[in-house]
């Protein structure tokens, strides 16, 4: 059987790693009330779930009595940008703009996030008329 890559987290995984994003440093307590909000977990499979991820390295932990304390290894960003780029290869043949595309036909985008991504692919503009003004002085 193929070994996992790290960039792959099951939606579990990745839930768990969105509470130790968000907090910086949680305790299983912590991570095990705030998935019972959103569906019926064991306390102890959240135990080996934290467990596992810390054996393949996504969390590292600190011992405080009996408590475990949990932060991530990598940040939030790096993880999610690899998460992505290996959808745009796989799924869009590398193309970034079939991404975007899909996101913006597909899903019901506010207003407020609309204008966020405009800003965004503005200041992108910007950054590489800068670069490349540069290149060619």
């Amino acid at each position: 059987m193929a070994k996992r890559s790290q960039s792959e987290l099951s939606a579990a995984q990745m839930q768990i790693m969105n509470i130790v994003w968000e907090r910086g440093e949680a305790g299983v307590a912590q991570i095990w009330e705030e998935l019972a909000r959103s569906r019926p977990v064991a306390r102890n499979t959240v135990q080996t779930m934290l467990s596992r991820l810390q054996t393949k390295g996504w969390l590292k932990h600190r011992q405080e009595g009996n408590a475990f304390y949990y932060t991530a290894a990598q940040p939030r960003q790096r993880v999610i940008g690899r998460i992505v780029s290996r959808l745009i290869e796989s799924a869009f043949g590398g193309s970034a703009s079939g991404l975007v595309l899909t996101l913006l036909q597909e899903s019901k985008l506010t207003p407020e996030e609309t204008e966020r991504i405009r800003e965004m692919i503005d200041r992108a503009e910007a950054k590489q008329s800068k670069r490349q003004k540069r290149e060619e002085a």
